[in-house]
Protein backbone atom coordinates (compact mmCIF):
# COMPACT_ATOMS: atom_id res chain seq x y z
CA UNK A 1 0.00 0.00 0.00
CA UNK A 2 1.32 3.38 -1.24
CA UNK A 3 -0.10 6.41 0.25
CA UNK A 4 -0.72 10.21 -1.58
CA UNK A 5 -1.00 13.17 -0.05
CA UNK A 6 -2.64 15.84 -1.95
CA UNK A 7 -2.10 19.57 -1.35
CA UNK A 8 -1.97 21.42 -4.35
CA UNK A 9 -4.81 24.14 -5.38
CA UNK A 10 -4.68 27.60 -4.44
CA UNK A 11 -6.75 27.65 -1.47
CA UNK A 12 -8.63 30.88 -2.63
CA UNK A 13 -11.30 30.49 0.19
CA UNK A 14 -8.89 31.48 2.77
CA UNK A 15 -7.58 34.57 1.24
CA UNK A 16 -5.47 36.44 2.62
CA UNK A 17 -3.80 33.91 4.40
CA UNK A 18 -3.00 32.31 1.27
CA UNK A 19 -1.65 34.80 -0.79
CA UNK A 20 1.43 34.56 0.67
CA UNK A 21 1.41 30.64 2.08
CA UNK A 22 -0.32 27.19 0.73
CA UNK A 23 -3.34 26.01 3.07
CA UNK A 24 -2.10 23.07 3.86
CA UNK A 25 1.31 24.69 5.57
CA UNK A 26 -1.25 26.93 7.71
CA UNK A 27 -0.71 26.11 11.49
CA UNK A 28 -3.36 24.31 13.01
CA UNK A 29 -3.07 24.83 16.63
CA UNK A 30 0.93 23.63 17.42
CA UNK A 31 1.51 21.75 13.88
CA UNK A 32 1.45 22.77 9.80
CA UNK A 33 -1.94 21.33 8.35
CA UNK A 34 -0.50 19.18 6.66
CA UNK A 35 1.03 17.17 9.37
CA UNK A 36 -2.76 15.52 10.21
CA UNK A 37 -2.92 13.85 7.13
CA UNK A 38 0.34 12.68 7.17
CA UNK A 39 -0.18 11.02 10.75
CA UNK A 40 -3.44 9.42 9.22
CA UNK A 41 -1.33 7.11 7.08
CA UNK A 42 1.90 6.99 8.97
CA UNK A 43 -0.70 5.19 11.46
CA UNK A 44 -1.71 2.84 9.01
CA UNK A 45 2.02 1.49 8.13
CA UNK A 46 2.37 3.51 5.08
CA UNK A 47 5.65 4.04 4.68
CA UNK A 48 6.13 4.80 0.41
CA UNK A 49 4.44 8.38 0.17
CA UNK A 50 3.98 10.94 -2.70
CA UNK A 51 3.19 14.38 -1.86
CA UNK A 52 1.45 16.50 -4.89
CA UNK A 53 2.02 20.33 -4.46
CA UNK A 54 1.16 23.64 -6.24
CA UNK A 55 4.28 24.99 -7.93
CA UNK A 56 4.12 28.66 -5.73
CA UNK A 57 5.47 26.31 -2.48
CA UNK A 58 6.80 23.17 -3.49
CA UNK A 59 10.05 24.77 -1.85
CA UNK A 60 8.34 25.45 1.55
CA UNK A 61 7.10 21.69 1.27
CA UNK A 62 10.17 20.38 0.60
CA UNK A 63 11.67 22.50 3.57
CA UNK A 64 9.07 21.38 5.96
CA UNK A 65 9.04 17.25 5.64
CA UNK A 66 12.55 16.44 3.62
CA UNK A 67 13.01 13.58 2.62
CA UNK A 68 10.67 11.55 5.09
CA UNK A 69 13.35 10.42 6.90
CA UNK A 70 12.67 12.39 9.66
CA UNK A 71 9.29 10.60 9.93
CA UNK A 72 10.70 6.93 9.29
CA UNK A 73 9.05 6.67 5.82
CA UNK A 74 9.89 7.88 2.22
CA UNK A 75 8.63 10.94 0.43
CA UNK A 76 8.52 11.58 -3.02
CA UNK A 77 6.79 15.34 -4.54
CA UNK A 78 5.23 16.03 -8.14
CA UNK A 79 4.08 19.44 -8.87
CA UNK A 80 -0.05 20.02 -9.75
CA UNK A 81 0.62 23.00 -12.20
CA UNK A 82 -3.35 23.55 -11.92
CA UNK A 83 -6.17 21.87 -10.21
CA UNK A 84 -8.05 20.12 -12.46
CA UNK A 85 -9.84 17.60 -10.04
CA UNK A 86 -9.07 15.39 -7.18
CA UNK A 87 -9.09 12.44 -9.75
CA UNK A 88 -6.20 13.78 -11.43
CA UNK A 89 -3.74 12.79 -8.64
CA UNK A 90 -3.68 9.23 -9.72
CA UNK A 91 -2.79 10.58 -13.44
CA UNK A 92 0.15 12.94 -11.79
CA UNK A 93 0.85 9.77 -9.81
CA UNK A 94 0.73 7.10 -12.07
CA UNK A 95 4.64 6.18 -11.96
CA UNK A 96 4.62 6.24 -8.20
CA UNK A 97 1.65 3.92 -7.78
CA UNK A 98 2.71 0.83 -10.42
CA UNK A 99 0.87 -2.19 -9.67
CA UNK A 100 0.28 -0.89 -6.04
CA UNK A 101 -3.38 -0.01 -4.27
CA UNK A 102 -2.96 3.10 -2.63
CA UNK A 103 -4.61 5.43 -0.41
CA UNK A 104 -4.98 9.00 -1.59
CA UNK A 105 -5.97 11.62 1.55
CA UNK A 106 -6.47 15.60 0.99
CA UNK A 107 -4.17 17.83 2.19
CA UNK A 108 -6.52 19.89 4.21
CA UNK A 109 -8.93 17.05 6.01
CA UNK A 110 -8.80 16.06 9.78
CA UNK A 111 -9.64 12.76 10.95
CA UNK A 112 -9.65 12.06 14.45
CA UNK A 113 -10.77 7.90 13.88
CA UNK A 114 -7.58 5.39 13.31
CA UNK A 115 -8.19 3.85 9.88
CA UNK A 116 -5.29 0.99 10.44
CA UNK A 117 -7.10 -2.09 9.80
CA UNK A 118 -9.68 -0.72 7.19
CA UNK A 119 -6.40 0.11 5.16
CA UNK A 120 -4.51 -2.96 6.25
CA UNK A 121 -7.86 -5.02 5.32
CA UNK A 122 -8.10 -3.37 1.63
CA UNK A 123 -7.64 -6.06 -0.79
CA UNK A 124 -9.16 -4.67 -4.39
CA UNK A 125 -12.16 -2.83 -5.54
CA UNK A 126 -12.25 0.97 -4.25
CA UNK A 127 -13.07 2.37 -0.67
CA UNK A 128 -14.26 5.15 0.53
CA UNK A 129 -15.21 6.73 4.18
CA UNK A 130 -18.76 8.29 4.55
CA UNK A 131 -19.18 10.60 7.27
CA UNK A 132 -22.87 11.82 8.60
CA UNK A 133 -23.11 15.81 8.04
CA UNK A 134 -25.49 18.81 8.47
CA UNK A 135 -24.91 20.39 4.93
CA UNK A 136 -24.39 17.12 2.67
CA UNK A 137 -24.85 19.38 -0.34
CA UNK A 138 -20.99 20.69 -0.05
CA UNK A 139 -19.92 17.24 -0.75
CA UNK A 140 -20.68 13.91 -2.77
CA UNK A 141 -23.25 12.26 -1.05
CA UNK A 142 -23.45 8.84 -0.52
CA UNK A 143 -27.25 7.16 -1.24
CA UNK A 144 -27.85 3.74 1.11
CA UNK A 145 -30.41 0.78 0.88
CA UNK A 146 -31.65 -0.45 3.94
CA UNK A 147 -28.71 -2.75 4.49
CA UNK A 148 -26.38 0.16 4.30
CA UNK A 149 -25.58 -1.10 0.90
CA UNK A 150 -24.29 2.20 -1.29
CA UNK A 151 -27.08 2.98 -4.01
CA UNK A 152 -25.64 6.42 -5.44
CA UNK A 153 -23.05 8.86 -5.37
CA UNK A 154 -23.70 12.13 -6.44
CA UNK A 155 -21.53 15.43 -6.11
CA UNK A 156 -23.04 18.64 -4.24
CA UNK A 157 -26.92 17.29 -4.92
CA UNK A 158 -29.22 20.45 -4.71
CA UNK A 159 -31.52 17.85 -3.07
CA UNK A 160 -29.33 15.26 -1.33
CA UNK A 161 -30.56 11.84 -0.63
CA UNK A 162 -28.94 11.47 2.70
CA UNK A 163 -27.13 13.09 4.55
CA UNK A 164 -24.00 11.07 4.75
CA UNK A 165 -20.79 12.94 2.79
CA UNK A 166 -17.83 11.71 1.43
CA UNK A 167 -14.84 12.50 3.27
CA UNK A 168 -11.26 12.87 1.91
CA UNK A 169 -10.25 9.51 2.21
CA UNK A 170 -9.97 7.26 -0.32
CA UNK A 171 -8.46 3.80 -1.05
CA UNK A 172 -8.26 1.98 -4.42
CA UNK A 173 -6.21 -1.06 -6.06
CA UNK A 174 -3.80 0.01 -8.99
CA UNK A 175 -6.53 0.08 -11.87
CA UNK A 176 -7.09 3.45 -10.97
CA UNK A 177 -5.06 5.22 -12.89
CA UNK A 178 -6.66 3.55 -16.19
CA UNK A 179 -10.07 4.35 -14.60
CA UNK A 180 -9.42 7.98 -14.46
CA UNK A 181 -8.04 8.01 -17.68
CA UNK A 182 -10.98 6.69 -18.90
CA UNK A 183 -13.20 9.69 -17.21
CA UNK A 184 -14.67 12.18 -19.46
CA UNK A 185 -13.98 15.71 -17.58
CA UNK A 186 -17.25 17.37 -15.96
CA UNK A 187 -19.10 20.34 -16.79
CA UNK A 188 -16.25 22.82 -14.60
CA UNK A 189 -13.55 20.79 -16.66
CA UNK A 190 -12.22 18.49 -13.56
CA UNK A 191 -12.09 15.05 -12.82
CA UNK A 192 -14.18 13.98 -10.43
CA UNK A 193 -13.57 12.08 -7.69
CA UNK A 194 -17.07 11.06 -7.63
CA UNK A 195 -17.05 9.74 -11.30
CA UNK A 196 -14.52 7.63 -10.12
CA UNK A 197 -15.96 6.25 -7.41
CA UNK A 198 -19.30 5.79 -9.13
CA UNK A 199 -17.04 3.58 -11.69
CA UNK A 200 -16.01 1.20 -8.75
CA UNK A 201 -19.91 1.73 -7.62
CA UNK A 202 -21.19 0.45 -11.24
CA UNK A 203 -18.37 -2.70 -10.93
CA UNK A 204 -19.83 -3.75 -7.72
CA UNK A 205 -16.23 -3.28 -6.63
CA UNK A 206 -16.81 0.21 -3.66
CA UNK A 207 -17.01 -0.43 -0.01
CA UNK A 208 -18.10 2.13 1.87
CA UNK A 209 -17.16 2.58 5.52
CA UNK A 210 -18.04 4.98 8.42
CA UNK A 211 -16.29 7.73 9.82
CA UNK A 212 -17.00 7.22 13.55
CA UNK A 213 -15.11 10.47 15.16
CA UNK A 214 -14.49 14.06 14.23
CA UNK A 215 -13.50 14.68 10.82
CA UNK A 216 -12.88 18.59 9.59
CA UNK A 217 -12.84 19.66 6.02
CA UNK A 218 -10.88 22.76 6.49
CA UNK A 219 -10.96 24.73 3.62
CA UNK A 220 -13.15 27.65 5.08
CA UNK A 221 -12.63 30.23 7.67
CA UNK A 222 -14.50 28.43 10.04
CA UNK A 223 -13.72 25.19 9.78
CA UNK A 224 -10.31 26.01 10.41
CA UNK A 225 -10.81 27.78 13.55
CA UNK A 226 -13.09 24.59 14.60
CA UNK A 227 -9.78 22.51 13.70
CA UNK A 228 -7.84 24.70 15.66
CA UNK A 229 -9.98 24.40 18.42
CA UNK A 230 -9.85 20.85 18.17
CA UNK A 231 -6.52 19.94 18.12
CA UNK A 232 -5.49 22.04 20.88
CA UNK A 233 -7.96 20.14 23.19
CA UNK A 234 -6.76 16.90 21.79
CA UNK A 235 -3.49 18.02 22.42
CA UNK A 236 -4.52 18.94 26.25
CA UNK A 237 -6.01 15.58 27.17
CA UNK A 238 -3.17 13.42 25.84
Amino acid sequence: MKGIILAGGSGTRLRPLTKVTSKQLLPIYDKPMIFYPLETLLKAGIKDILIIVAPDHAGDFLKLLGSGQEFGCKFTYEIQDKPDGLAQAFIIGQNFIGNDSVTLILGDNLFEDDFSDAIRSFKSGGRIFAKEVTDPERFGVVEFDDQRRALSIVEKPTEPKSNYAVTGLYIYDSTVVEKVKNLQPSARGELEITDLNNVYLQEGSLDVAFVEGKWLDTGTFESLFEAIVFARDRSRAA
